[in-house]
């Protein structure tokens, strides 16, 4: 039981106060050890392949050190007292998740929009996307924050959520590791091509499941949402597997499929064109109001996300 009840107050913890500044983040830290370890291969000058078996060492180091560290500070916690473990969890878990985080990003977008100041709207937009903003209009301002915030359902709400109903603060913080690897040396360029795959793979593996059950609750979030549940689902059968990520697309095409809008296209990555696969069906443009129904139906899926969780672990701790 007091499993189930650390994941709901973790969970609104995030939603009420998010990550404050003030507060030292975990990822940050990691980023700092992902930069250390980084250079230290480096260094080494070592070839492609033995780059490719030194890239194992980022899962092995940051995934693995960033279990045991939590894992070990919950347990000397608990030697103290059993509730300063407890809240040490809530506070570590909502720190894995970014509900608010990812919405509010979404609606300040949505705000500079509806006030007409697309220059505003553009600077927030380079806050969340790699991609060149500052010549993007309104309809391709709202593709990448829809973008934005329906891919990362997934690996900024749900995936921690799955891991810490799994396994705890630990296991979610493993989780954010894994994910915080990715976003750092994961990518298929020249520069991490070796050095990054074990890190990328490793994140698609433990994004699989969570991103299949996105799929299904997202469905049923448009549905109650009063989106076209059948178009959500259509074009996540149709168009899911065209995106780069193999987890990423359900949401996205979900989303795209509920809204009767095309995401993906063409994006510029410094003045360099880059053309990505196109999911759903161009019925209408793209606006503004699309990033807010997008903010309310992840919000939406994620509270079913974690009900079903509470549900499952209240009936394994109760057996």
């Amino acid at each position: 039981m007091m499993q189930a009840l650390a994941l709901i107050c973790a969970y609104l913890v995030d939603r009420i106060w998010g990550d404050p500044r003030w507060i030292p983040h975990p990822v940050i830290l990691m980023g700092h050890v992902i930069t250390w370890l980084e250079k230290r291969i480096r260094a080494l000058q070592l070839k492609e392949q033995q780059l490719k078996w030194a890239g194992l060492s980022f899962p092995l180091v940051l995934v693995g050190g960033s279990y045991l560290l939590v894992w070990t500070v919950l347990y000397g916690l608990e030697k103290i007292h059993p509730w300063l473990a407890w809240g040490m969890e809530v506070w570590l878990i909502s720190t894995t998740i970014a509900t608010k985080g990812l919405a509010d990003a979404g609606m300040e977008i949505f705000r500079h929009l509806r006030n007409g100041n697309l220059e505003q709207s553009r600077l927030s937009l380079s806050m969340v996307v790699g991609r060149d903003t500052n010549t993007l209009d309104e309809p391709e301002i709202s593709r990448g924050a829809v973008e934005t915030v329906a891919e990362n359902i997934v690996d900024a709400i749900l995936s921690p959520l799955f891991y810490a109903a799994i396994g705890g603060a630990p296991l979610a913080m493993a989780y954010r590791a894994a994910n915080t690897l990715d976003s750092m040396v994961g990518y298929k360029n020249e520069k991490y091509l070796y050095l990054g795959w074990a890190s990328a793979r490793f994140d698609d593996l433990v994004n699989f499941i969570p991103a299949r059950m996105a799929a299904v609750l997202l469905v049923i979030a448009v549905w109650l949402k009063g989106h076209s549940a059948s178009g959500c689902w259509r074009v996540i059968q149709r168009d899911a597997r065209l995106h780069p990520s193999p987890n990423s697309g359900f949401t996205e095409a979900g989303m795209a499929g509920a809204l009767g809008i095309q995401l993906g296209g063409l994006n510029y990555y410094h003045g360099v064109p880059s053309n990505r696969a196109k999911l759903g069906d161009p019925t209408r443009n793209i606006r503004a109001q699309d990033i807010l129904e997008t903010v309310m139906v992840m919000k939406l899926v994620s509270v079913l996300f974690l009900l079903i969780l509470s549900i499952g672990r209240l009936g394994v701790d109760i057996l």
